[in-house]
């Protein structure tokens, strides 16, 4: 990685998303398109075992990390006057209690923000103004790192059209090549329009996603499933896709998987349902990604565990587009970071199924409610970097 970060930028024109502070709903706008076993941090990383071991594949998120990167966030055209201090504060939050366990990348689009992110974030976390962004939701602009099994890596950009044109975001269109480029990276585009967030991986040939996200023709038009599915496993490196049919239309993301089902290891899945009295589009949703992922099986031929997740019963936010979601967590080294809601017995509840989870690893909770009324979470705001 770049040291010094003063190589010259063509810098984008700045182009202001919509007014849109949430990513749990898709507003109206001119212009604009319709609406593990745990690894220590001396762990060496995993090769796949497979007779068909691909060149380049992505893996699972808990190997060993070399740095975090995340975005910060600046514009009240997206968040509003009053909603973005509070949202900038618990970025700030995420970036130090993750760098408590591994580097932090910060990038803000110019200097005089990146200042008031330091002051924030504070000497743990290195902020950087050479790789503009939009917004924070780094999971979703960043490359996808893979490794090409002789102890490197590569970036993957997934082609970022504002989760299909429901927000312009120049800046952040090019934060995948940029990163590769400060890295001094070998990169290349997906075949198919995508998001991180919109994919879950195991790491050993599995990969998961929700139909309405990544099949719908706001990012892939003219693609059947069946030619995007090709081009996700040829991405990823994987040979078995399992879709969810998700939610089209009701948020930014088009319901991305990363919020209700997680890979642990290969064979094993978290997934997050609601309480019994629910019964919402997120709820059904929720219910049947749980019943889908109970009788799927991997790459493997494994059936796949399920770790059923209990959501809070009772959050601290009023906003009726929280994601009151314990399954948006970060993996670092060492830990999982995870929110809590104020629900004393759920969030206890949550931080015991983490800990079976991902054993040897601790597990911290923070409250970022004003994120999460936002739309999305932690996980959303960070990408691991893997060591090679």
């Amino acid at each position: 990685m770049s040291t010094s970060h003063d190589h010259s930028r063509s810098l984008l024109s700045r182009l202001f998303g919509s007014a849109q502070p949430s990513r749990r709903r898709v507003l109206g706008a001119a212009g604009l398109g319709a609406a593990g076993v745990a690894l220590g941090s001396v762990a060496a990383a995993p090769q796949r075992a497979s007779a068909a071991t691909p060149s380049r594949w992505v893996d699972r998120d808990d190997v060993p990390h070399a740095r975090t990167w995340m975005s910060w966030p600046s514009r009240s055209s997206i968040w509003g006057g009053r909603r973005l201090a509070g949202v900038q504060q618990d970025i700030a939050l995420i970036a130090r209690t993750v760098a408590r366990y591994e580097p932090v990348v910060l990038c803000a689009p110019d200097a005089y923000t990146a200042a008031g992110a330091r002051s924030l974030c504070g000497p743990g976390v290195t902020v950087i103004d050479s790789i503009p962004t939009d917004d924070l939701w780094m999971r979703d602009i960043a490359p996808v790192f893979r490794r090409d099994g002789r102890g490197g890596l590569d970036a993957l950009g997934l082609g970022f059209n504002g989760w299909g044109g429901k927000q312009t975001h120049a800046y952040d269109a090019e934060v995948a090549r940029l990163v590769a480029d400060d890295l001094g990276l070998r990169f290349s585009r997906a075949e198919f329009v995508g998001e991180g967030g919109a994919i879950e991986t195991d790491g050993d040939g599995t990969v998961m996603a929700t139909e309405s996200s990544l099949v719908n023709k706001n990012r892939n038009r003219g693609m059947s499933r069946a030619e995007i599915e090709d081009a996700v496993l040829h991405a990823y490196g994987a040979d078995k896709m399992i879709w969810v049919p998700g939610i089209e239309g009701e948020d930014i993301t088009d319901d991305h998987i990363d919020v209700t089902s997680r890979f642990v290891r290969p064979g094993v899945v978290m997934v997050q349902v609601p309480p019994a009295d629910r019964d919402d589009v997120w709820a059904r949703d929720a219910r049947e990604q749980f019943s889908i992922l109970s009788r799927a099986t991997d790459a493997r031929g494994r059936r796949l565990r399920v770790i059923r997740v209990e959501g809070p019963d009772t959050v601290r936010s009023k906003d009726s587009q929280f994601v009151d979601s314990y399954l948006n967590f970060h993996v670092v080294n060492g830990a999982v970071v995870a929110a809590r809601f104020g629900d004393a017995v759920k969030d206890a509840a949550a931080v015991r199924a983490l800990a079976e989870a991902f054993p040897g690893r601790e597990i911290v909770q923070i409250d970022v409610d004003r994120l999460m009324a936002g739309g999305g979470g932690i996980h959303c705001s960070t990408m691991h970097e893997p060591l090679p």
